[in-house]
């Protein structure tokens, strides 16, 4: 999905490490939604590590797909391929969440330090600390918090 905004829509910007499971989730869970509601708001998502995924076979995590597919959601709801964070993605985005603080802190001040303690950290662990079957719900949890804060029902 590509980030087309109005001039009064809010960027949201989420963060994980490959760009390839948890972000993705985020970020077409969150524009599904904006969507159907008519919110001011459009999400897109960014890894610190998309080198980890290159080899993967698919562009898209196997798990997301499917989760997103049992929610209904449309797979254009989120970027076409994993996508490394750039200073301008930063810069662009009105609110910036990185998926889990203990993983994505310390890649935060390696690579974007004067932005690490600027963004906001949730605490969703990977697929090595938590199956996806218990993860991508949590995800769905918080971000349907943001939806009630961008104005979407409660």
């Amino acid at each position: 999905m590509t980030t087309r905004t109005s001039a009064d829509s809010k960027l949201l910007l989420f963060v994980c490490t490959g760009n390839f499971y948890r972000s993705r989730h985020a970020e077409a869970l969150f524009n599904w939604h904006a969507e159907r509601h008519g919110l001011a708001a459009r999400a897109f998502s960014r890894g610190l590590l998309t080198s980890l995924v290159a080899d993967e076979p698919t562009l898209l995590s196997r798990d997301t797909e499917r989760r997103l597919g049992e929610l209904g959601i449309p797979l254009h709801h989120t970027g076409a391929a994993p996508t490394q964070l750039r200073k301008e993605d930063l810069a662009r985005a009105h609110r910036t969440i990185a998926l889990k603080r203990d993983e994505h802190h310390a890649m935060m001040r390696q690579s974007h330090p004067e932005w690490a303690d600027r963004i906001e950290y949730w605490t969703v662990h990977d697929i090595d600390f938590l199956e996806p079957a218990h993860a991508l719900p949590q995800i769905e949890a918080r971000v349907l918090e943001l939806v009630r804060e961008f104005g979407g029902p409660a």
